[in-house]
């Protein structure tokens, strides 16, 4: 078996319904231009407060994809 690299990115999804929903489009929106993704890692959750009021939750997610050699 070949040895294999990973990159790690930082990446911060937002949703207006919930961290589960803000995590779960960070990766998804990732997906549609990095191939190969392995892990994600939530490492913190946060809101965003509007006039006392939760306006959107957000999760910083550390993903992981393979990297590819340049041909």
């Amino acid at each position: 078996m070949a040895e294999s690299i990973y990159k790690v990115i930082e990446l911060i999804g937002t949703s207006t319904k919930s961290w589960e929903d803000a995590a779960k489009n960070a990766v998804e929106t990732a997906s549609e231009s990095l191939r190969d993704l392995r892990v994600a890692e939530i490492t913190k959750l946060d809101m965003k407060i509007e006039k006392g009021k939760v306006a959107a939750y957000r999760a910083r997610v550390s993903l992981s994809f393979k990297y590819q050699k340049g041909d």
